[in-house]
């Protein structure tokens, strides 16, 4: 063997794998989204954003609305968009966005964790559709232990994106005032909270998405992509 050249031996060869299937599983796990693919049904409601404003994602419980909510919004913050499948709306600039759940807690536990990764453990936020890299700035909530406010999120531009994380129990007053180029919601909205999205949209021309099972039947909400107002 030729000086200054090291013998790969069995054992070392081992070790080398088992560090690039680590190395492999942690870029897996800190870019989801580079690996989202959508199911059909995902790639229609997904494709729908370039022709409509509002649109809602309404089927059975646990097929993955959820996941397909988030990863779209991840694709606005960031600009990311998939050349090879991607049709629906694109934004060419860093966005303001809101994500909304029901409860504060389950805004944390449901939307946060897939947006972002596990609330309570912080060693793992990267780890959800926004990819670690893209992470900047995040101011958590003061009330709600691992509960995050806003997010930075870093535009394909160069700029950064805004993403503030909302819930229906605060109320319209705290829906009120900003304007926003996407709302996603997650689960069925009070109609007046709905209404009130739809004006934080107004003035950009933004859109708004809604996932959910709609477990309280038809409701105004429902009736408005069902039969229209």
């Amino acid at each position: 063997m030729e000086p200054g050249i090291e013998e790969l031996t069995p054992d070392k060869l081992k070790a080398i794998q088992s560090r690039l299937e680590v190395e492999r599983d942690r870029r897996l796990r800190e870019n989801r989204l580079a690996n989202f693919k959508p199911y059909p049904a995902q790639a229609k409601f997904m494709a729908a954003g370039a022709q409509y404003r509002e649109r809602l994602l309404c089927a059975a419980n646990r097929i993955g609305k959820t996941h397909c909510g988030a990863a779209e919004l991840a694709f606005h913050l960031t600009g990311l968009y998939p050349d090879d499948w991607w049709v629906g709306k694109r934004f060419d600039k860093p966005i303001r966005a809101w994500a909304a759940g029901v409860t504060n807690e389950t805004t944390r536990d449901v939307v946060q964790e897939k947006l972002i990764g596990p609330p309570l453990r912080e060693s793992e936020w990267g780890t959800g559709m926004i990819p670690k890299s893209a992470l900047g700035h995040i101011a958590t909530a003061r009330s709600i232990a691992g509960a995050i406010d806003t997010v930075a999120v870093k535009h394909i531009t160069g700029g950064w994106s805004q993403l503030q994380f909302k819930s229906y129990e605060r109320g319209r007053e705290k829906w009120q005032g900003a304007g926003l180029e996407v709302l996603w919601a997650d689960e069925e909205s009070p109609y007046d909270l709905y209404v009130e999205a739809l004006t934080r949209t107004n003035e950009t021309g933004g859109i708004i998405y809604t996932t959910f099972t709609p477990t309280g039947g038809m409701s105004q909400v429902v009736k408005r992509f069902f039969i229209g107002d």
